[in-house]
């Protein structure tokens, strides 16, 4: 699909540290987190919530009292008069709340819709089905998180099968998976340089992290959570996680915890709240795609192709990629088939590298492509990620800077 009305104010956007499942963040309702976030973040970018008159809500994950979604989280953040949608679709949550967004500016029925996506891995919720013809009357059970990880009751496998699936059919071994690894966690450093300049960009910090009571702070984040040193040595040493496989702990991601925002407006709105009006930030396409069954990676290359001529543009005119990596598979994957250097993307690092809170993991990356387009002078920006279900979603981006 594509946009020509949907923009983004710049500022407009914030993301919290993801922390590592079982970490700071292990014990709060990702909803009354994000809330939370939102209000702080609110007067630092002097954004009133009485602008908005729409919202999205993204989470993959339930949490008590979820079933009141976007309403409820207008009610918390101070705009009590909206209702939206809450949107839950895998990895690709991020992107589709962008789309929903984007169309609601595009067909006039919105000029300022806040899209806020959250999500806590830890501690999911331990689900029990009633089932009254099972044995002796007992039900069915489910960890959310956990289950869901190791099963596709589609595809019948686990998420590191899909992996290993498009390893071995395109031919990718454990020293190129080791290769990306270690490449993109060198591009984190970048991120890092200069007391985490890059990240203070768009990054809500430091978090302080409070107890069930509200009243005693237990931790104080001041940066991504469970990022793990690495080498090219250490993962050389690394065995596969599946017998015979190629994928170990150190080429995928690891769950986590945040959650992160974005303001999508019309051109007028978003040039007016603005941090700096001199630079403007366009939707210009949203995709999607599915491959075979089973082969998730694959995915990522139709929805890229898809959005880019959506866009008008070509692979060639981006000037920044950043990808959601599950596995770097999936990098390994794309640089074949879109024809760029594993150097070429995902500066200043990827979920590969700071984790996967699921919901918001897109919303963070896209927010990261904005930054690095404003860094380098403006720019078309390619943001893409598979999802469960063997699904894709791409956002087109452009960034113009006045002179």
């Amino acid at each position: 699909m594509f946009f020509e009305k949907a923009f983004i104010p710049y500022d407009g956007y914030w993301s919290t540290p993801f922390c590592r499942w079982q970490g700071s963040f292990a014990h709060l309702h990702s909803m009354l987190f994000a809330a939370e976030i939102c209000k702080g973040a609110f007067p630092a970018r002097r954004i009133p919530p009485k602008i908005f008159d729409g919202i999205v809500l993204g989470m993959t994950i339930p949490q008590k009292s979820c079933f009141y979604g976007a309403p409820w989280m207008a009610g918390m953040i101070g705009a009590t008069g909206l209702t939206g949608p809450s949107i839950s679709q895998a990895c690709a949550t991020s992107a589709k709340c962008v789309n929903v967004a984007a169309e609601g500016i595009e067909m006039g029925d919105n000029e300022a819709v806040l899209v806020v996506t959250c999500d806590r891995t830890s501690n999911g919720p331990h689900i029990y089905y009633p089932n009254p013809l099972g044995v002796g009357g007992t039900g069915d059970k489910e960890d959310w998180v956990w289950d869901n990880f190791g099963y596709d009751p589609w595809a019948k496998n686990a998420m590191i099968e899909t992996a290993e699936n498009v390893a071995k059919e395109a031919g990718i071994s454990k020293k190129e998976q080791d290769e990306v690894a270690l490449i993109r966690y060198i591009q984190y450093q970048d991120a890092l340089k200069d007391n985490s300049a890059f990240l203070h960009r768009f990054m809500v910090v430091p978090v302080d992290v409070k107890d069930s009571s509200g009243r005693k702070v237990m931790a104080t984040v001041s940066g991504d959570e469970g990022v793990f040193p690495t080498t090219a040595d250490a993962l050389a040493r690394l065995r596969p996680v599946l017998e015979g496989g190629t994928v170990t702990y150190g080429t995928q991601t690891f769950p986590s915890d945040g959650n992160a925002s974005i303001v999508i407006t019309t051109q007028e709105k978003a040039q007016e709240i603005s941090r700096d009006p001199n630079i403007e930030i366009k939707i210009l396409s949203y995709a999607e795609a599915r491959s075979k069954k089973g082969y998730m990676a694959m995915s990522i290359v139709p929805a890229a192709r898809k959005a880019l001529s959506d866009a008008g543009i070509g692979i060639k005119d981006v000037k920044a990629i950043k990808t959601h990596t599950p596995f770097a598979v999936n990098d390994v994957y794309f640089c074949r088939e879109m024809g760029i250097k594993f150097e070429d993307m995902n500066n200043y690092g990827c979920s590969l590298i700071w984790g996967h809170p699921q919901g918001p993991t897109g919303a963070r990356l896209i927010i990261e492509l904005i930054e690095e387009l404003v860094v380098k002078g403006g720019g078309y920006g390619l943001f893409d990620g598979c999802a469960a279900g063997d699904t894709a979603a791409a956002v087109v981006v452009k960034v113009d800077i006045k002179k």
